[in-house]
């Protein structure tokens, strides 16, 4: 029988805790500070923290052993991510988290619609219904009547 640990539930579950939790301390710690310079306070701490794991567990390869193409993906996805962040806590910087958050959580939506787009991943009805009700509820939850 697998561990817990091995499985993507739990931690996508877990991933789910410490982004409502990212929303929250965000919130309260952006009071007084600049959004932008408070994504990068945060991305350092990010970094400091990984690059504790990744040396510390031995998780490090030669980075020439890396291929072009990763690098290539990488490096978009850390644009995409650090554009991401920005756009984020300058929208928690302006609205309430409450309604951020499910706005924010609209990139389920998109990735649905992207990995279907762009790297022929296919979702069945069940999964397109889920889809939409994910859109429908970040929308009730974020909409001010």
């Amino acid at each position: 029988m697998p561990s817990i640990v091995d499985n993507w539930v739990f931690w996508a579950l877990l991933s789910a805790v410490f982004a409502a939790l990212t929303a929250i301390f965000a919130k309260i710690g952006i009071a007084d500070i600049d959004s932008d310079f408070a994504t990068l306070i945060r991305t350092v701490v990010i970094v400091l923290v990984l690059s504790a794991i990744v040396f510390g567990m031995g998780k490090t390869q030669p980075l020439d052993s890396i291929p072009g193409r990763t690098w290539l993906f990488l490096t978009l996805s850390g644009l995409a991510t650090g554009a991401s962040w920005l756009a984020y806590f300058r929208a928690l910087k302006l609205g309430q988290a409450s309604q951020v958050a499910p706005v924010d959580k609209l990139s389920v939506v998109l990735v649905a619609i992207f990995g279907a787009l762009f790297i022929g991943e296919r979702l069945t009805l069940q999964g397109w219904i889920g889809v939409a009700l994910v859109g429908v509820g970040a929308v009730v939850l974020a909409v001010k009547l």
